[in-house]
C-alpha cells in the first residue's frame, strides 16, 4: 500500500471517529410527552456524618426539604392528584393534598418538610401522582434539602424518577 493511500485512510478514520465522538456529545432528545405519571422523589430529612460514637452510631444532621413540582409545558396545565411523604421504612407519614391542585403552564407547586421533622429519616421520599388532559412535557420534580445553622449552610437536590405503581 503506497504511503499516501495509507495516510488518506488514517485521515479518513480519524475524521470518522472525531465526527462520531462529537455527535455523542449532543444533548439528549426530550422525553416523550405524557398524560400522567407517578414520580418517586428521594428526600432526606436527615443525613449521617462524622465518626461513629461509642454505640456505633454516626452523628445526625436534621434537614429541611422542599419538594418542587415544575410544569415544564409552555402551553398546557397539569393536575397534581396526590403528594405522599414516606419515612425510611416505607410508612406513610403525611398526605399533602386533600384535593387535586392545578399547576399552570411553566408554573411550580411546592411542599415543605420542616427542619424539626425527625420521622422521615435518611431514606424519606415523596410519591407524586400527576395527570394532564392531553400529552404534555413531563414535569421536573426535585427536592432541595437544606441545613443552615449560624454561618454554615449545606444544600443539595434530589431528582425524581417515574415509577410503576402496579395498580
Amino acid at each position: 500500500m503506497p504511503f499516501l493511500t495509507f495516510l488518506r485512510l488514517v485521515t479518513l478514520l480519524v475524521t470518522f471517529f472525531c465526527i462520531t465522538a462529537v455527535s455523542e456529545v449532543r444533548a439528549d432528545d426530550p422525553p416523550p410527552l405524557s398524560t400522567g405519571q407517578t414520580i418517586y422523589v428521594p428526600t432526606y430529612s436527615s443525613v449521617w456524618h462524622g465518626n461513629l460514637n461509642e454505640r456505633g452510631k454516626p452523628s445526625e444532621i436534621l434537614l429541611s426539604a422542599m419538594l418542587s413540582v415544575r410544569n415544564t409545558d409552555p402551553k398546557y396545565r397539569m393536575t397534581i392528584n396526590s403528594v405522599k411523604y414516606y419515612d425510611t421504612g416505607g410508612k406513610l407519614l403525611r398526605e399533602y393534598l386533600h384535593e387535586p391542585k392545578t399547576v399552570n403552564p411553566m408554573g411550580t407547586l411546592e411542599f415543605f418538610v420542616e427542619h424539626q421533622e425527625r420521622q422521615g429519616g435518611t431514606g424519606a421520599n415523596f410519591v407524586v401522582t400527576w395527570r394532564a388532559e392531553r400529552p404534555i412535557n413531563q414535569p421536573i420534580l426535585e427536592t432541595v434539602q437544606v441545613y443552615h445553622w449560624g454561618t454554615q449552610a449545606k444544600a443539595f437536590i434530589s431528582r425524581g424518577q417515574a415509577i410503576h405503581t402496579h395498580e
